[in-house]
């Protein structure tokens, strides 16, 4: 039996984009291509892949993860302010964001795979939480990070950044248990026909709030990156990547209806938006303009990947088929 498999559509895709805009930038903004632009970018990029990974987790099962902003958000404050100025209370204070990410996961898994709640509202609602903790935890003030942050995070080793090789261990190893175990085939399985899974007895709810958790983790690493990055973040730090991470998930192949996704793609797709972003802002434009390139970036993704578009062609055949019936 041939196992071999071909590359994904949305990665080949993601691919060719990187090397159009690499062009496009030495073409039009050099400035966005220097070496100071690039390590400037590449820790931002770094982080939004991460997240970009547990969106897709979470899309893979037909969901959507509004929650990100407030996880990312209360990593970040209680590692910045619980640790403030004391290198040896950064080890506890990321224990205890771990613990709130794996809670804020468990109970958007609880919501939305067990209790069947739509999951816009489900995770609206935890990240309405989240953010109550945040401001009970910072009251909306920032503060700066510690050294040991500074050096670990926002470091560089052999002139990359150290994000950069988080970012790499966080896509190898999430590839590897969603493509490569029985229970990461299982789970594509589910997202793929919820209904079928089922059937072949497999538990639904399970992997489904599952995907909430892992994706939980990985946005307490995105954060956790983020509390070093920055040197004085603010409690709204998460925000950003909302319209960013889901971006990327479809721009790297994976349907908003669930199913099989490639989490590579998805990784790359958020080094091709954030220099995306540091292309326009060389350009000169504002803020509300790099935002509506992402929006645009996710309306492509959408076209390409979710869109039924042979179906809306042929409106006459899908409606005579239920007669025909």
């Amino acid at each position: 039996m041939n196992t071999h498999r071909t590359v994904s559509r949305g990665l080949i895709t993601v691919l060719v984009a990187l090397v159009a805009l690499a062009v496009l930038g030495w073409a039009t903004a050099r400035s966005s291509m220097s070496h100071g632009a690039l390590l400037g970018m590449l820790p931002f990029a770094a982080v939004l892949a991460i997240a970009a990974l547990g969106q897709t987790l979470v899309v893979m099962q037909g969901g959507i993860d509004l929650s990100i902003a407030g996880t990312i958000s209360l990593t970040v404050v209680i590692i910045t302010h619980e640790a403030y100025g004391n290198d040896a209370k950064v080890l506890p204070a990321a224990a205890l964001a771990l613990a709130a990410a794996i809670a804020a996961g468990l109970l958007n898994g609880l919501l939305v795979g067990r209790l069947g709640l739509n999951a816009i509202v489900a995770t609206l609602g935890t990240n309405a939480l989240l953010y109550a903790a945040v401001l009970g935890v910072s009251g909306g003030t920032p503060r700066q990070t510690t050294d040991l942050m500074a050096r670990v995070a926002g470091g560089t080793t052999l002139g990359v950044p150290n994000a950069v090789y988080f970012a790499v261990v966080a896509t190898a190893v999430t590839t590897v248990l969603v493509k490569k175990t029985v229970t990461g085939r299982r789970f594509e399985a589910v997202g793929a026909s919820g209904l079928a899974a089922w059937a072949a007895g497999l538990k639904v709810d399970r992997f489904r709030g599952g995907a909430y958790v892992g994706a939980g983790l990985l946005y307490w690493l995105a954060g956790f990156l983020l509390a070093g990055i920055v040197n004085k973040p603010t409690a709204y730090e998460g925000d950003s990547y909302v319209l960013a991470s889901v971006a990327a998930v479809v721009l790297g192949g994976t349907s908003l209806l669930g199913g099989r996704g490639s989490l590579v793609a998805s990784a790359l797709a958020g080094l091709f938006l954030t220099q995306l972003q540091q292309y326009v802002l060389a350009l000169g434009e504002t803020y509300a303009v790099q935002t509506l390139v992402q929006a645009a970036a996710l309306a492509i993704g959408v076209a390409l990947y979710t869109i039924n578009w042979r179906r809306l062609r042929s409106p006459q055949r899908t409606r005579a088929l239920p007669a025909s019936a």
